[in-house]
């Protein structure tokens, strides 16, 4: 992420998709709140994403995409708990932002068989790239 419009636009993708099961739990407040730490955005202008509409930016780098994709899907599990509808959109996401459908199965089955629900950078990064070859 470069510019501060697009660490908004991601954080606003992300909000969008924490409330997406009707919702916004305690965990997912602090984990969006630990990403709006890590990209530098002030406390502030992370709290007014919740009060604006929704814009999203196309992300350019597949890696990038690869990490957006990857923090909405840990995101999903924050609470403890998969809704169906969140199983819908996180699929709809990945396909939206052009990763291919059979990685991100891989993935977020990987991720529901890990007891902490993360999987290592690497597998992330190898389920993606597979599908180049």
């Amino acid at each position: 992420m470069n510019t501060a419009s697009e660490k908004m636009s991601l954080l606003a993708d992300m909000i969008a998709f924490a409330i997406v099961d009707g919702e916004l739990h305690e965990r997912e407040y602090t984990f969006l709140t630990i990403v709006a730490t890590e990209l530098g955005v002030s406390k502030e202008d992370f709290r007014q994403l919740f009060h604006e509409e929704h814009r999203s930016e196309i992300i350019k780098s597949e890696f990038e995409r690869i990490q957006q994709f990857y923090r909405l899907a840990l995101l999903m599990h924050c609470d403890g708990v998969l809704h169906e509808r969140e199983r819908i959109k996180i699929h709809e996401i990945g396909i939206n932002m052009g990763l291919n459908p059979h990685a991100i199965k891989r993935v977020l089955k990987a991720m529901e068989a890990s007891p902490n629900r993360m999987i290592a950078p690497e597998f992330l990064l190898e389920v993606f790239q597979e599908q180049h070859n």
